[in-house]
This record gives structure tokens, C-alpha cells and sequence, in this order.
């Protein structure tokens, strides 16, 4: 297979085992910071997907949330594919730190009563959202918390 430039299309998307968490890599700054990218699982690529309103409501719980559980944080974003989402994380190379935000942001998300900036003012497609979709999803995902580990 050629070697591509994203990272993520050199992975073989037949052989991971989701969930998982996996580091991505690393891009260092020209003054020395450091960017670390995470590939957040959810899905078994090709087998199963997050449905987009509740793919929708689990980024905006998750992209609010994230942030008082870790610092530096400087994007969650879902992945096309709708199996995942990437995490960046300014100068913090600790993955047990990343576990540890992402399952405190996933009980977040079971404990919310509404969907954070869920209005037209604040969201391009405020009418494509799902709080109990989004809860699902955080559910499943916690529930198999011990194999965020095991990428293959």
C-alpha cells in the first residue's frame, strides 16, 4: 500500500479493535511545543457508525466538557467516517491523563439535561442534535472502558 499523507489512511482499518485510544503522534513547535493528536474510537470502523445527530450532540457534550477535565486542550472533532473523533492536547504527553479526561467527559455526558450551545445562534444545524443518542454512545463506550488500550 503507498504510504499516505494523513496518518490515519496508512492505519489498516480492518485489523483495530474498537474502542479504543490510540496516539496519533506528535508535532513539535519551532519553539519547542509539543501537539499531541489522539484517535478516539468509538465505532468498529466499517461495521458500525455514530448516527449524526447523536454524533453531533456527543461533540458539542465532549468539546465543552473535555476542557475541565485537562488542560490544553486545543480541539475535539469527529471523524468523517462517524467511528471517532481526534483529540489535540498542547504539551501534555500523558495517555493516562487523556483516559482518565475522556471517561470523567463521557459521565458528563450521562449526566446532562441538554445539549450545550444547542440553539441556531451558536450551532450551524441546531435542529440535527440527540442528548439520548449522545448518552448511548457514552454509555457504550464507558462500558468497555478497560479496552481503550488494545488498539489491535
Amino acid at each position: 500500500m503507498q504510504k499516505m499523507n494523513v496518518e490515519s489512511f496508512n492505519l489498516d482499518h480492518t485489523k483495530v479493535k474498537a474502542p479504543y485510544v490510540r496516539l496519533v503522534g506528535v508535532t513539535e513547535g519551532s519553539n519547542g511545543d509539543k501537539v499531541y493528536k489522539y484517535d478516539i474510537r468509538f465505532k468498529q470502523p466499517n461495521k458500525e457508525h455514530m448516527v449524526m445527530d447523536a454524533l453531533h450532540s456527543i461533540e458539542h457534550l465532549m468539546a465543552e466538557n473535555i476542557r475541565n477535565h485537562m488542560d490544553n486542550v486545543l480541539d475535539i472533532g469527529p471523524m468523517g467516517c462517524q467511528t471517532g473523533f481526534y483529540l489535540a492536547v498542547l504539551n501534555n504527553d500523558s495517555y493516562e491523563d487523556v483516559l482518565e479526561a475522556l471517561e470523567k467527559t463521557l459521565k458528563d455526558v450521562l449526566e446532562a439535561t441538554e445539549v450545550p450551545a444547542c440553539n441556531e445562534v451558536q450551532c450551524g444545524w441546531a435542529a440535527n442534535h440527540s442528548l439520548e443518542g449522545a448518552q448511548e454512545i457514552a454509555r457504550d463506550m464507558l462500558s468497555k472502558r478497560d479496552e481503550w488500550h488494545e488498539v489491535f
